[in-house]
């Protein structure tokens, strides 16, 4: 097994498949597993509460950015050819 895929494992995708989504979804995940780190050390003594909420609001800004240019959201209503569902 490699390293990588056991300190950041990924869950499959079982939503609508399209570039956007799968990026925004890789991009959350990895949000999560950030977040799950920062919480265990902050838990664990390692990393003072101030640090931790400051690395999260930084992810979360990071993360709100990222949908912001994949443009996920904008027009939930209509599918990929821009027909209502």
């Amino acid at each position: 097994m490699n390293k990588d895929d056991f300190l950041y494992p990924r869950g499959r995708y079982y939503g609508q498949v399209k570039p956007e989504n799968l990026v925004f979804n890789a991009n959350l995940q990895e949000f999560a597993q950030k977040i799950s780190y920062i919480c265990n050390l902050e838990t664990g003594g390692k990393l003072p509460p101030e640090q931790a909420y400051d690395q999260i609001k930084s992810l979360w800004k990071e993360l709100k950015r990222t949908k912001k240019q994949l443009r996920i959201g904008e027009q939930p209503f209509l599918d990929d050819e821009g027909q209502g569902e």
